[in-house]
């Protein structure tokens, strides 16, 4: 593949930053405050892997499943796993042409506007920062399964200071710890997948019910259409994380061979951990089970895995399935904590905050950007004042739609990429990885996506619960108000598609060129 060279772009990258990136093809005098690409390929498929497993799949799957019923919540999911297949395919083409740790901001600056760039950064680093925060009070209700009489923000404080710490060592050790985390999740799938076909094969514990549960129409629907589309909602916060590939692609070792490889598997993972998982549940727990209302909770005893183990005889189901959850739980805020750390670095390299926290140490760790996003990570902290459910609910609720904003913006800076990629003189066939239902694909995309943030929490907008729709929509007009103001004082215009910057890190060039 030959690198663009289109007259309009020297103007465009005369001034342009230099990359947060580095590798054997850059300047060692220019090393300093550059990430180092530490992610091998075993990484980046996991970290691929593991980023949309998590809660929503081990323990609030059951809620849907008594929302919707097993059919309702089937399609739910189904439909969100093509819409994040979508999603994948289009961040899959951009970050393998052009792989570096600001991924989102830096696409949708480059393809959109530098305002559009600012409020989709920012956006993102405040919902992975918020989250790490979440996932911390979380640990605390998981840990109180086995140490009650220890206070929630205990916990709190000691996972905080071990995620940080294994973030500080390198892109590397994160990278490991978060393949052995992942790997347990995937394990205990797989397990969970393996007993689940034995039991409705009556190989298994006593009194399989078979596929009884699936022959009243109006129960495997339970609810219809309406359910269906509530379901969709809680469905669309358990995939957020698969994301997390583009942010990692900048520390990729080889990003223009492993990120699609990677990206490839999202779509196989999704068919066969979530829609077989909410199969195999709603063939052994009826719908109208009490045990799965209590699901939507952090409750280990109501997930519907630990009701599927218990019956199949397995004594020790719920300290098993707690063990799982808390290390799902940890992977989110390992992932978040790396995430919007590298975005804050970005964002400070592109100018879009403060220098500082673009340094990074010896070992290619940006520090600063680490410590401030860590600090955040204190609001977990807010377990011991108003209590560990409440803290929960409120900081998820504030946190869950700048992950819907962050996906549109990657469908949006997709369709333009691929617009300015053709118009300047470039061909698909140059492309390391090409999303194959392009333009279908990010507009479908895109429109699914207007409709989940439009009705996010409808229920309470019809109710008028004033605080439910607040903390439920509070990321939108932050996200609109980042970008207009941005917009305002530096009246940024969107990047005409001959200007726009399709140039990739100088190392990954290099060692495409020493490829030939």
């Amino acid at each position: 593949m030959s690198r663009t060279s289109v007259e309009p772009m020297a103007a465009a990258t005369e001034h342009r930053p230099t990359s947060p990136t580095t590798g054997s093809g850059s300047d060692p005098a220019k090393n300093d405050n550059e990430l180092k690409r530490g992610l091998s390929s075993r990484h980046l498929q996991m970290i691929a892997i593991g980023g949309a497993i998590g809660t929503g799949l081990f323990v609030a799957s059951g809620g849907t499943i008594s929302q919707a019923g097993p059919g309702g919540a089937l399609v739910a999911y189904a439909l969100v796993g093509l819409m994040v297949f979508l999603l994948m395919q289009s961040l899959g083409e951009m970050a393998a042409k052009i792989p570096v740790a600001g991924s989102f901001q830096t696409f949708a600056t480059r393809f959109v506007s530098p305002s559009f760039g600012f409020a989709i950064g920012w956006n993102y680093w405040f919902n992975w920062a918020i989250t790490v925060a979440a996932e911390l009070v979380a640990a605390g209700i998981i840990m109180d399964f086995w140490f009650p009489s220890v206070p929630g923000w205990v916990w709190a404080g000691v996972f905080l200071l071990v995620l940080t710490g294994l973030n500080a060592l390198s892109a590397k050790s994160f990278g490991e710890s978060e393949f052995w985390l992942s790997l347990i999740k995937v394990a205990a799938v797989v397990l969970f997948l393996i007993a689940g076909v034995l039991m409705i094969f009556g190989i298994l514990g006593d009194n399989s019910p078979g596929l009884s549960n699936w022959q009243n129409r109006e129960d495997v629907f339970h609810g219809g259409w309406v359910s269906i589309i509530s379901v969709f909602m809680i469905a669309g916060f358990s995939f957020q994380g698969t994301e997390l590939v583009g942010v990692a692609a900048g520390e990729a070792k080889n990003p223009r061979r492993e990120v699609p490889r990677a990206i490839r598997t999202v779509f196989w993972r999704i068919m066969l951990f979530y829609i077989g998982a909410i199969f195999i549940i709603g063939c052994l727990v009826p719908f109208t089970d009490p045990s799965l209302l209590a699901s939507g909770e952090a409750d280990v005893a109501a997930s519907p895995f630990t009701l599927v183990f218990s019956r199949a005889g397995i004594a020790f189901a719920a300290a098993l399935m707690n063990a799982v959850i808390l290390t799902a739980i940890l992977s989110a805020g390992n992932s978040g904590l790396y995430a919007s750390t590298r975005m804050l670095y970005s964002m400070a390299h592109d100018g879009k905050a403060p220098k500082i926290f673009g340094r990074t140490n010896s070992r290619g760790v940006p520090i600063p950007a680490l410590l401030a996003t860590a600090a955040v990570g204190l609001f977990g902290f807010l377990s011991a004042i108003v209590g560990q459910g409440a803290a929960y609910a409120w900081l998820l609720n504030v946190s869950g739609l700048c992950g819907f904003i962050v996906w549109a913006g990657i469908a949006i800076s997709h369709y333009r990429f691929r617009r300015g990629f053709l118009a300047q003189g470039n061909k698909t066939s140059d492309l390391p990885y090409r999303a194959a239902l392009f333009p279908i694909g990010p507009l479908l995309a895109f429109a699914v996506l207007i409709l989940v943030i439009a009705g996010q929490n409808y229920e309470a907008v019809l109710a008028g619960r004033g605080m439910e729709v607040l903390s439920s929509y509070i990321g939108l007009p932050i996200f609109l108000g980042l970008w207009l103001v941005h917009r305002l004082v530096t009246k940024s215009k969107v990047v005409p598609l001959l200007e726009m910057d399709l140039t990739a890190p100088q190392d990954v060039e290099d060692e495409l060129a020493s490829q030939r």
